[in-house]
């Protein structure tokens, strides 16, 4: 049976409607927004398998026929791996759901979200998550939510939900937030250096006007939603954890005493075979139960060590960042690189400079993108002493990338002032925690080292969370265990002045807006302190581009000499790049950039335009050749492309009879530019360029 109903959120109405479409789905919404629609399935296997993790697949995708184009790629249809945006918003669907769903629960479940229709003004990524959620609502699968998601942003010193794509361009926070009734559960996106209360302000201003989304999935869920399946809690053999807890006490002090990463990992590995050994004649299998059981002792133990003694695992306090060293102009060759090390966690961070031609060109619904500066991450396995093989990025390098270059792209030059393509390539050399924040400032130091004037520095830390009861801990710069075994992930980046990015992700009900704003102002005064380490080794960007990086020249040129510059088939424009080794732009409006790696080359390149595209002067004087002679004159070419023709009167002060007996076709002379006439015909003067040289 179809049903619809409408929530007014901000300016905009968002319409659901199920019953209609993909009846088969277990759980099925279209979402509507503007003349933007996506369609969102639910499906879950009904056999439950025992793979140790929740078997969930998010996948998104944008249909370019949504926004009435024909996709570019060789077969004119979309291609099966998904786009960065697809992933990242795959991603951003992810996050929220993930956590709430069951202990026990192990049904393959997958999520599809595809756009039908777009509306430039209207981004699908929103209506997709809150589509997600109702379709888990309305299914029988077990679901602890709902959530809802909204986009705010901060405009013209106004908080504005669910903003269109132009007010977007123009906020100066831009964030998705996503909540159950009572609390955030996620946050992603960026500022431009907002200051901590006003990011404050805008996720609990989002938070607060999402609410009438919950409202209706819970009035759905009441009225037309499926009774859920019933998930049976994993049943823990209390003999047999007694017995682990038992054998793992001593060592597990040990364990949890260790601060290097590799030496705690291996202690742990020794514990957990001890403890199967001591344990091996308990039941049949007992390896796997052993293991769960160790695991959640470690976690219990972990987080009462914290909560309780006000101990972490590598001996800081609560607030204490790990040391810090950077370096910078690592690399010989590259154009900017820097090494960036934070306890165990250390980011190999290269920029390279290029031209407009380097920029990214990204096809989506709202049409063709340029994009001018990438910044990449890459996490190979050697990092974390694993072994497995390289793939390409993952969903996690594209979402860890895009962050650390929404957190920079807030500091770089415009393009006006410094006409430059830049790429920045993160290589993870070690993993404790926090990469995607060493990657942060391991960028800012390397476009600093490449002579990139960006507006200041830009630093990153990763806040942790430890919730046990009415008791909280907000944990400063935190390691790969306190992210695994803790309760948030909350990534700030941001300069001396503001936040210019975050991420926040959590594994229990949600975090209010106490916590929250705990967590801003400890990373406040992290990032600080990062700054001036990073101040050490690079206060403030090179004053010029590494030698090894293209030089940028421009000139302005007539326009109507742009095909003298581009040739018959772009036949000259080849030439000078080839001869030159150089690459050469040209505007439409005569604007002419040369980027080349030899500053020689560039001058000369500069000048060979220059003079191909010159226009002749009248009183200035040219040296110049004969190229034809007739009975009445001499046509001489001044500039390439351009001749002049000397009237027998205009060869010598005295009568000539005949023009050769003055000049001869080769010769070089100068000549002064006497008069250009309306249809653009050149005349020239040799006798009046003698008379001025002899003066």
């Amino acid at each position: 049976m179809k049903r619809t109903v409408e929530a007014q959120i901000g300016d905009q109405t968002i319409a659901f409607e199920t019953g209609k479409m993909a009846r088969q789905a277990d759980g099925s919404v279209v979402v509507s927004c503007g003349e933007t629609v996506v369609l969102v399935t639910v499906v879950a296997e009904k056999e439950e398998k025992n793979l140790g993790f929740l078997p969930l697949t998010i996948e998104y995708q944008e249909k370019m026929y949504a926004a009435g184009r024909i996709p570019g790629s060789y077969f004119r249809r979309e291609i099966g791996r998904p786009s960065e945006r697809e992933t990242l918003i795959c991603r951003l669907i992810d996050r929220p759901l993930r956590p709430l769903f069951p202990d026990g629960y192990a049904s393959e479940t997958q999520v599809i979200a595809t756009v039908f229709s777009a509306d430039p003004q209207v981004e699908p990524d929103v209506l997709a998550m809150n589509g997600a959620s109702m379709a888990l609502s309305l299914s029988d699968i077990p679901f602890a939510g709902p959530i809802a998601a909204a986009r705010v942003g901060y405009i013209n010193g106004s908080y504005v939900l669910n903003p269109t794509k132009a007010l977007q361009e123009k906020a100066t926070i831009n964030l998705v937030v996503a909540g159950t009734r009572n609390a955030v559960v996620m946050v992603e996106g960026k500022a431009q250096e907002a200051s901590e209360d006003e990011v404050l302000q805008a996720i609990f201003f989002a938070h607060a006007g999402m609410q009438p989304l919950i409202d209706i999935q819970l009035q759905w869920q009441k009225e037309i939603g499926r009774p859920k399946r019933v998930v049976t809690a994993p049943q823990v053999d209390v003999q047999l954890k007694q017995r682990v807890e038992q054998a793992a006490a001593t060592g597990l002090d040990a364990v949890l005493n260790t601060a290097e990463k590799t030496v705690r990992s291996e202690r742990y590995a020794a514990l957990r075979q001890e403890v199967q050994n001591l344990l091996a004649d308990e039941a049949d299998d007992v390896a796997p139960q052993v293991n769960e059981l160790l695991d959640d002792y470690r976690k219990k133990r972990m987080r009462a060590q914290i909560v309780e003694q006000g101990l972490r695992l590598d001996g800081r306090s609560f607030t204490e960042v790990r040391p810090i060293s950077c370096e910078v102009g690592v690399l010989p060759r590259a154009h900017g690189s820097a090494l960036f090390t934070r306890g165990e966690t250390q980011a190999l961070v290269v920029s390279t400079l290029g031209s407009e031609r380097d920029e990214q060109h990204v096809e989506g619904l709202a049409g063709d993108v340029f994009r001018r500066f990438m910044l990449h991450y890459n996490f190979p396995p050697f990092c974390v002493g694993e072994v497995r093989p390289l793939r390409g990025p993952s969903r996690r390098d594209i979402g860890h990338g895009t962050l650390a270059r929404r957190g920079i792209e807030a500091v770089l030059p415009a393009g006006d002032s410094f006409p430059y393509t830049l790429r920045v390539v993160s290589e993870v050399l070690e993993s404790n925690g926090s990469s995607s924040m060493a990657t942060v400032c391991g960028a800012s130091l390397a476009l600093m080292d490449a002579g990139v004037p960006i507006k200041t520095p830009v630093s990153g830390v990763a806040m942790g969370l430890i919730k046990e009861g009415e008791t909280v801990v907000v944990l400063t710069d935190i390691i790969g265990d306190e992210d695994h075994l803790g309760d948030m992930d909350f990534k700030v980046v941001g300069t001396g002045s503001g936040i210019t990015g975050l991420q926040m992700d959590i594994k229990i009900d949600g975090v209010d807006r106490d916590i929250m704003g705990r967590a801003l102002e400890q990373a406040r005064d992290a990032r600080l302190h990062i700054l001036d380490k990073m101040e050490e080794a690079l206060a403030a960007p090179r004053e010029a581009v590494s030698q090894h990086a293209p030089r940028f020249m421009t000139l302005r040129i007539n326009p109507d000499k742009i095909r003298d510059i581009i040739g018959p088939g772009g036949k000259v424009i080849r030439e000078m790049t080839t001869e030159y080794d150089s690459k050469i732009d040209v505007e439409d409006d005569g604007t002419v950039k040369i980027f080349s790696n030899n500053t020689e080359a560039a001058n000369a390149l500069m000048r060979r335009i220059e003079e191909m595209t010159a226009v002749p002067e009248v009183g200035r004087i040219y040296e110049g050749e004969v190229r034809t002679i007739k009975d009445f004159g001499a046509f001489v070419q001044i500039m390439p492309g351009t001749d002049g023709m000397v009237h027998i009167s205009e060869l010598k002060n005295e009568r000539v009879k005949k023009v050769t007996d003055v000049v001869q076709e080769g010769d070089i002379i100068k000549v002064k530019v006497i008069d250009i006439d309306s249809r653009g015909r050149i005349r020239l003067s040799r006798k009046a360029a003698l008379a001025e040289g002899e003066e």
